[in-house]
């Protein structure tokens, strides 16, 4: 079992105080490449999330028995054995989606975060703690992802949710603008995408920092304030 204070923090951390995308600053190649729209933003983050999940009680589970010297390599290939698996998954389930995500699936094995969290964080924890880990980093991911790519489809393209029907087939994309919205390139491209996550990023120390002051006594509150 795990203590309600520990497992808050472990969600807190990943999902907010120690997001990966936000604050950490990890994975930008695929939240360059794959975030044109929510939905490749969404099934990546699941793709990692799950890696990251059963890595974690992976090496958790074996830790006490990784020599110290070479546990970066076991580590890799460990990670690398659960990519394939997944790979594998998504080319018989979801084919057409494969196709698109192409080699971010398989990149998924250098992913720094994936294998920060692995070196950082389950190998010196025990397993449910590291599964928890890995799940609630990954969906730190998958929020910042989804709505990083959502913004992008919207202000590119006026649609949400673009290519929702080759996860299921028969929905159709949202068009939440006129059709005639001529959309604006530069959302769509890599320099939007780091304009857009320098703006989610301002967002988020603005939020903070909001906490931050309503937290301060109104003395000293009011002394910052001079």
């Amino acid at each position: 079992m795990i203590a309600r204070d520990e497992f808050r923090s472990i969600a807190h951390n990943g999902l907010w105080k120690q997001n990966t995308s936000l604050i950490q600053i990890l994975g930008l190649c695929p939240l360059l490449a794959v975030t044109t729209n929510a939905v490749n933003g969404i099934m990546l983050s699941l793709a990692t999330i799950l890696v990251m999940a059963l890595s974690g009680v992976a090496v958790a589970s074996l830790r006490n028995f990784i020599p110290h010297e070479i546990r970066i390599p076991v580590f890799i290939l460990i990670v690398a054995a659960l990519v394939t698996v997944v790979d594998l998954l998504f080319n018989a389930k979801l084919h057409d989606l494969y196709l698109v995500l192409g080699i971010f699936i398989p990149l998924i094995v250098t992913n720094c975060i994936v294998l920060a969290r692995v070196e950082a964080y389950a190998a010196k924890n025990p397993p449910l703690q590291a599964t928890l880990d890995g799940v609630f980093m990954g969906v730190g991911m998958l929020w910042t992802l989804g709505l990083l790519g959502g913004l992008r489809e919207l202000i590119g393209a006026g649609t949400l949710f673009s290519g929702i029907d080759l996860v299921i087939p028969g929905l159709q994309p949202l068009q939440l603008l006129p059709a005639d919205y001529p959309g604006l390139l530069l959302a769509i491209l890599p320099p939007g995408a780091f304009i857009l996550l320098g703006c989610m990023i301002a967002w988020k120390n603005w939020v903070e920092a909001r906490a931050a002051a309503r937290r301060q006594p109104p003395a000293v509150a009011a002394a910052a304030g001079h």
